[in-house]
């Protein structure tokens, strides 16, 4: 009897062991799974290399109001603008991977940089994860509406009478708009100075008051200015016209080949993020970019809005290094 109670005893004491390991099994995938469920607890900072009315500006804007509502967590903008986007990209390389911070990448723009700064501080692909690709902003050839040209041809015509009288403007050295106006003159034989600044912003004032007599900019940054006839816009530099500005012809319609930028945008993590972040954002990302009021609402700013997987985002990031690459050795640039 002895040995039965002593066995009853330790068969007792087995199944209680092996009840608090299910249930302390179970508290733990049940905790593991309201963590992730969780995802995202607390606000998302979204870092851009570039200041407030641009562009990437009103982009991140507004699909971060409609990713905030699909969250259903705050998603807050942060501008980190200057040294041709590398301060902004940088900020958010150095952030915690935790999917609490992101980065929306001016593609186009960051691969023209890392081709010009040879010792770039972080890079779009080395450094980051991708999530999707959102789309593209085409710039568009501006001038002040004083200016007595109604081409880009004449524009070429009238600044070639003058050699070096004239200014552009751009965005800030390195960016996109900055060698879009170096090719430009390097296409045409026109001669004039770069003035770079820190966004449109503060570089369009000086295009109206005809400080600088053109500039390559965003359509979202110029068309205010457009739509109050303070600026003209000449041509834009996409491979095809835009749906917000069909009468305007591309730069190659308009007689100057070899100076085509789609800019492409899309977001990025810091490298490392958990997937389970990264798959949570692209999927709440591809249901945003379908809404028709927000593709209705960045069609009129002259954006076009377009889900890309991270795999085809990744690969179109490369591209764009390679592609940039190549016109900056061509155009033969550099920033010192």
């Amino acid at each position: 009897m002895r040995d039965a109670s002593a066995y009853l005893r330790s068969a007792r004491a087995t199944l209680r062991t092996a009840a608090a390991l299910l249930l302390a099994a179970g508290l733990s995938a049940w905790s593991a799974g309201a963590a992730h469920a969780a995802y995202p607890e607390k606000p998302i900072q979204v870092i851009i290399s570039f200041p407030p009315a641009g562009a990437t500006d009103v982009l991140a804007r507004a699909i971060a109001q409609k990713l905030s509502v699909e969250l259903k967590q705050s998603i807050v903008v942060e501008n980190r603008p200057g040294a041709g986007g590398a301060i902004g990209l940088t900020a958010a390389a150095k952030a915690p991977a935790d999917g609490y911070t992101l980065y929306l990448a001016a593609v186009t723009n960051q691969a023209i940089a890392a081709a010009i700064y040879k010792k770039q501080p972080a890079s779009l692909i080395d450094d980051f994860t991708p999530i999707a690709g959102v789309g593209s902003v085409p710039h568009i050839l501006v001038v002040p509406q004083t200016l007595p040209v109604q081409s880009a041809a004449e524009l070429v015509e009238y600044l070639k009478a003058s050699p070096g009288k004239y200014n552009f403007a751009s965005q800030g050295t390195g960016t996109l708009s900055h060698l879009e106006s170096e090719v430009f003159t390097l296409r045409t034989g026109v001669q004039a100075t770069h003035v770079p600044y820190k966004g449109s912003s503060q570089a369009l004032p000086d295009v109206v008051s005809g400080s600088s007599s053109f500039m390559f900019d965003s359509i979202p940054g110029s068309m205010p200015l457009i739509q109050a006839k303070k600026l003209k816009v000449l041509a834009v530099a996409s491979g095809a016209r835009v749906s917000l500005l069909p009468d305007v012809p591309t730069l190659k319609e308009a007689g100057i080949p070899g100076v085509q930028a789609d800019n492409v945008f899309g977001f990025s993590a810091p490298k490392g993020t958990p997937q389970e972040a990264v798959d949570t954002l692209a999927q709440a990302l591809q249901k945003v970019l379908a809404l028709p009021d927000l593709k209705a609402a960045m069609a009129a700013q002259g954006a076009e809005l377009r889900y890309t997987p991270a795999a085809d985002y990744a690969q179109s990031v490369i591209d764009e290094h390679k592609t940039w690459a190549g016109v900056v050795a061509d155009a033969k640039i550099s920033v010192e």
